[in-house]
C-alpha cells in the first residue's frame, strides 16, 4: 500500500470528522444517574478515531444534490453511530473477539462486555432518533425514507445477516458469488445507504441516485478488499486492531479465494468503476473520485 500522507482526500476526510465529531458530541444525550457509565462508554467509542468515510460520502453525496449542511451533518452523525454501534458488537468476544479498536482497548476491555452491548444499543437507537427529529429534513417523508433505507442496509438483508453470514462462514469454502455477496451484506449495505443518503436528502431525480449508489457500490466493495489485504499484509500497530485474524480463524475473503495481487487488481477495477458513475455529477463530485483512490491506497 502507497503511501497516504499527501493524499489529497485526506484534508477533505479531517475537515469533515472534525465537523462530525463536534456535531456528535452534542448529540449524546445528558445523563442524570446512573446512566452515565453507558454514555461514557457511547463516547469512548465514538470519539476514538477513524477515518469516517461513511459520514464523508453523506456529506460528499448531500453536497452535489444541493442539500444543506446542517441536515447533511445530521444523518452522517447518524450514520456514524449506526457504524460505530456495529464496531463495538463486531469486537465482543461472542464476535470477533477483539481487544484493540482504533488504537486503543476495544470497549467491552475499556469498560466490560455488558455495558459495550449497552453502548452499541444506544448508538443504534441514537442513530434513528436523529434520523426522526424535524431537525434533520423539515419533510417527514425524507425522513421516513432515510430511516427506512438504514434500517434496511443494517438489517437481515445488510449488515447483521453479513455478520452472521461471516460467523458462519468460518473454515468453510465459499466461492467468488458467496464471498461477494456477504461482503456487500456486512461492509457494503452501510457505504452504499452513506452515498445514497444525500440523494435521498436532496429528493434527487433516478438517474442521479442511480450514479451515486453504484459509485457507492463500487467504493463499498473495493474498501472491504482493501480491508482484507491489510489484515493479510498489514500490521496490528499501524491497523489500530489486530492484524491476521482472518487467516487465523478461517474466513474466506476474496484475498483468500484470488490471491493478493489478482484481489488488489479487483480493487483497483472496481475503484476506476466507482469513478466512472460520477462523470454526470462533473467537476463537482471532484472529492469522491479522490475517495475512491484514497481507500484502495490507504495503509490503515
Amino acid at each position: 500500500m502507497t503511501n497516504t500522507s499527501d493524499d489529497p482526500a485526506l484534508s477533505v476526510l479531517r475537515y469533515a470528522a472534525g465537523q462530525v465529531e463536534e456535531k456528535l458530541l452534542k448529540l449524546l444525550p445528558k445523563a442524570v444517574d446512573l446512566e452515565q457509565r453507558v454514555i461514557d462508554a457511547m463516547a469512548y467509542a465514538l470519539m476514538a478515531g477513524g477515518k469516517r468515510v461513511r459520514p464523508f460520502l453523506v456529506m460528499e453525496s448531500a453536497q452535489l444534490f444541493g442539500v444543506g449542511e446542517s441536515s447533511a451533518i445530521r444523518v452522517a452523525a447518524a450514520v456514524e453511530c449506526a457504524h460505530t454501534y456495529s464496531l463495538i458488537h463486531d469486537d465482543l468476544p461472542c464476535m470477533d473477539d477483539d481487544d484493540m479498536r482504533r488504537g486503543q482497548p476495544s470497549v467491552h476491555k475499556k469498560f466490560d462486555e455488558a455495558t459495550a452491548v449497552l453502548a452499541g444499543d444506544a448508538l443504534l437507537t441514537l442513530a434513528f432518533e436523529i434520523l426522526s427529529d424535524e431537525k434533520t429534513h423539515a419533510d417527514a417523508r425524507v425522513r421516513c425514507e432515510l430511516i427506512t433505507y438504514l434500517a434496511k442496509a443494517l438489517g437481515v438483508n445488510g449488515m447483521v445477516g453479513g455478520q452472521m453470514f461471516d460467523l458462519l462462514a468460518e473454515n468453510q469454502e465459499l466461492d467468488k458469488i458467496r464471498i461477494t455477496r456477504l461482503q456487500r451484506m456486512k461492509t457494503g449495505a452501510l457505504i452504499v445507504f452513506s452515498g445514497e443518503a444525500g440523494a435521498i436528502l436532496g429528493k434527487a431525480e433516478v438517474r442521479r441516485r442511480h450514479a451515486i449508489k453504484g459509485y457507492s457500490h463500487d467504493v463499498g466493495l473495493a474498501f472491504q478488499i482493501t480491508d482484507d489485504l491489510l489484515d493479510e499484509e498489514g500490521n496490528s500497530e499501524a491497523l489500530g486492531k489486530t492484524a491476521g485474524k482472518d487467516a487465523a480463524a478461517g474466513k474466506a475473503t476474496l484475498v483468500s479465494l484470488m490471491g493478493v495481487e489478482q484481489a488488489r487488481t479487483k480493487a483497483e477495477m472496481l475503484t476506476e468503476q466507482a469513478v466512472t458513475h460520477l462523470e454526470i455529477f462533473g467537476r463537482k463530485a471532484e472529492n469522491l473520485r479522490n475517495l475512491a483512490k484514497f481507500i484502495i491506497n490507504r495503509a490503515s
